[in-house]
Formats: structure tokens, sequence, C-alpha cells
């Protein structure tokens, strides 16, 4: 009867030590959630729609999701409103 709790309590204090060696300090957890905020950010900076605005060799104005051939000058335009411009179609 006694090694049976002599088992629980081993048992009892390995995974006490296991979780005390895997838990992660506050400041790294803290660090690792802004690397995280920061990646987030940038990856959704980079996914934003973009068109491209250029004007072919007929002199006609394009735009297009895809940039014109190289050489040629384009600017770009964001398909998504900034904050605080109201878009509203039904408008004259």
């Amino acid at each position: 009867m006694q090694t049976r709790w002599a088992v629980v309590a081993g048992l009892a204090a390995g995974i006490a030590v296991a979780w005390w060696f895997a838990r992660e300090a506050p400041a790294a957890a803290e660090a690792r959630r802004q690397r995280a905020e920061q990646a987030a950010s940038a990856n959704a900076e980079d996914a934003r729609p973009v068109l491209y605005r250029w004007t072919d060799a007929a002199g006609v104005l394009q735009v297009t999701q895809e940039p014109p051939p190289r050489g040629r000058r384009y600017e770009t335009v964001d398909i998504q409103p900034r904050d605080g411009i109201e878009v509203d179609g039904g408008r004259q």
C-alpha cells in the first residue's frame, strides 16, 4: 500500500518538475507575443490588395492586378480606402 503512494507521489513530483521546466517566463512570453504581432502586421501589409495604373505603348491607361512589363512606369493604387473615407456608390 505504501509503495502505491510512493509511486503516485513520484509521478506527481515528476509532473510538477516537468511543468516547471516547460513553462515560459512572463518576459519571454511577452517578447514572443510582440514578435508575433509584428510579423502578423507585416504580413497583413504585404497582403493588401493593390492595383497598378500605367499607360501602354498606345497611350491607353491600364489598371491591372499585375505590374506592367519591365521598364514601364506605373503607380500603385490601394483597393481599400483609408480610414475616415466614406465610399458610397449611390451618391452622384
